[in-house]
């Protein structure tokens, strides 16, 4: 997995690099194992003097080696408003990365719609610990959701995640059970739905089908344990109703957490301030404390 250096800055002075929590905010394209970029950013969260001092709106017991690396819904990038309020939250609990999958704002290649995703956030993963990060936890929304599942089910040797967050993630492929489900199959497998994702959505959408059909949320989610997992779901989510959490629960086992929340809807957009803290403590509390 290689990275570009070339557009990084805002290195920090007060404190030697390869501390993770000296640097400053990063911003780089990385390259994923197929050879496609990946436009990525780094913000270092709390300064550790305030995290030590519980003064910086962290918990006090915030490990200043946490990186949570934040994977997007579908039509997302990582300078969308949601996703970079997302970002704003959880860097109250640790160094966050965020990236635009591929097809998506400033990434090269076309949107397989969360099939070669999983390289993407791979890359995202390996840069947080290239950056000096021993634990990282992944957070993702909607097809994010789906892609930080697969992720830590293929347990890749140093690339795996400490924890994982999926919410308002599908259990299983094709699904066309609600409205915006069928418009989505419609923009992604029509000539003519594929062009108003390129030009009104800036999401370029790969036209082949997808062979062999990857691994589900669900078949995936068994094959995390032990990492610790949490599947947060919205119970008027517009896209995939409750079944869709409870399935991937059900097949989580005992391992994972389910937490059904009242009145909210679907992905980032639905995730308030208040939410995204709870998902920050989690991830803390989970991710392991200080050493």
């Amino acid at each position: 997995m290689s990275t570009s250096r070339s557009d990084q800055t805002g290195q920090s002075a007060t404190c030697p690099d390869p501390e993770p929590a000296c640097r400053g905010q990063l911003r780089t394209f990385l390259r994923t194992v197929d050879g496609v970029t990946i436009d990525a950013a780094y913000d270092p969260g709390p300064h550790p003097e305030s995290v030590a001092h519980g003064t910086g709106g962290a918990p006090s017991g915030h490990p200043a080696d946490l990186a949570i690396v934040v994977a997007h819904g579908f039509t997302g990038d990582l300078e969308r408003p949601h996703v970079r309020r997302v970002a704003g939250v959880l860097a109250r609990y640790g160094a966050v990365v965020t990236f635009s999958f591929r097809g998506h704002g400033a990434s090269g290649g076309r949107s397989t719609v969360g099939d070669r995703e999983v390289d993407d956030l791979a890359a995202a993963v390996a840069w947080a610990r290239e950056l000096g990060h021993s634990r990282v936890v992944t957070v993702g929304f909607s097809m994010g959701g789906s892609v930080v599942l697969r992720h830590a089910a293929r347990r890749d040797e140093g690339m795996h995640p400490d924890a994982v967050v999926a919410v308002s993630s599908p259990a299983r492929w094709f699904y066309r059970g609600t409205a915006p489900m069928r418009r989505l199959h419609w923009l992604v497998l029509r000539p003519e739905g594929r062009l108003v994702g390129r030009y009104g959505m800036r999401t370029r959408i790969d036209h082949r089908t997808w062979d062999p059909v990857p691994a589900s949320p669900t078949e995936s989610v068994p094959l995390i344990a032990p990492t610790p997992l949490l599947i947060v779901h919205g119970d008027q989510d517009a896209y995939f109703p409750l079944d869709h959490p409870r399935m991937l629960a059900d097949a989580a086992g005992d391992h994972a957490e389910l937490w059904l929340e009242p009145g909210m809807g679907h992905a980032e957009h639905a995730s308030d301030d208040a939410l995204l803290a709870r998902i920050g403590a989690w991830a803390v509390s989970r991710a392991g404390a200080l050493a």
